[in-house]
């Protein structure tokens, strides 16, 4: 006899059943095995390894994803990178410090009228990054060109406004006034204490003007947003709290260039390095000895400092 239902539910468990496993047979699990796990466990995210290696792959990210998540491979979801949580926002509060001085002309409403009027400026941003909180110690100084997020890091000796001004000043005598300018025009930074003497960043010994400094709203770093992001980066290899008075600029520039040779989706997989080859004036590049690192090579782990 004939059932209606009972055609119904083996029509849909064989509907259902069709679909689960997966859908690759076990030689094409243990090559994207080989090929993926030792990547991921250097700290590579699945963006660069798929701007290096898309037609080596047979399958979609999702369903890499959902390959690790399942423990296919030997790298397992601890080895990725964790996805960040924000925590909630305080809401603003007014602080005595937008009626300081050294902000008066260098606003961040400032800063965007100047964009308006200048749409074609390249922007910089910078900050500071600490290790441990101590009142001294190293820090780091990070500058990212944000028309193609390469990040410049230097490591100062303290968070002072002479280490800062030192690096511009060094940077002003390797590259001249005029690259200088031409590198950096327009600089947007925090309230920090070491940026609080825009005169002495702005002009060299000489009186020639540099480069212009604007200041974000005080605990606003999120007008920053870009080099703020960025610094995830460095907290892969160098985890906040962690002291910094034992690294040396080489391996500093060792960092900056591993950071700067991994493959970002928004860039539509090319790296900050290759596309700052094309925007940016390549006596940088020489100056600071940047360097690109071979895709497979790139590792944004503890271990790359060791």
């Amino acid at each position: 006899f004939y059932s209606a239902k009972y055609a119904q539910d083996t029509y849909t468990e064989t509907l259902i059943s069709s679909r689960e496993g997966i859908n690759q047979t076990p030689a094409d699990i243990y090559m994207l095995d080989q090929l993926i796990s030792p990547l991921l466990k250097k700290g590579q995210s699945i963006a660069h390894i798929y701007a290096n290696h898309a037609a080596e792959i047979p399958c979609c990210r999702k369903t890499l994803y959902n390959y690790i998540d399942r423990g296919l491979f030997q790298a397992r979801n601890v080895d990725m990178r964790r996805r960040v949580r924000y925590k909630v926002r305080r809401q603003k509060t007014s602080f005595s410090i937008f009626t300081k001085e050294f902000r008066l002309g260098r606003t961040y409403d400032d800063y965007l009228k100047y964009v308006k009027a200048n749409p074609n400026v390249n922007v910089v941003q910078m900050d500071t990054v600490e290790g441990t909180k101590k009142e001294s110690g190293k820090v780091l100084l990070t500058m990212l060109f944000c028309n193609c997020s390469l990040m410049l890091i230097f490591l100062l000796p303290d968070k002072t406004e002479a280490s800062v001004a030192d690096i511009f000043d060094w940077l002003n005598e390797q590259l001249g006034t005029d690259t200088f300018h031409e590198l950096f025009p327009l600089i947007l930074t925090d309230n920090g204490t070491e940026f609080q003497n825009p005169e002495r960043l702005e002009y060299s010994h000489f009186g020639e003007k540099r480069t212009s400094i604007y200041y974000c709203n005080p605990h606003s770093s999120w007008q920053k947003g870009m080099l703020e992001k960025n610094h995830e980066y460095i907290r892969l290899v160098i985890p906040k709290g962690k002291n910094l008075d034992n690294y040396s600029q080489n391996q500093i520039s060792l960092l900056m260039n591993h950071i700067n040779s991994e493959a970002r989706d928004k860039l539509n997989g090319c790296t900050p390095f290759k596309l700052s080859k094309l925007l940016l004036n390549n006596k940088l590049h020489s100056v600071i000895e940047l360097k690109d690192i071979a895709p497979d090579e790139v590792s944004l782990i503890p271990e790359l400092l060791k």
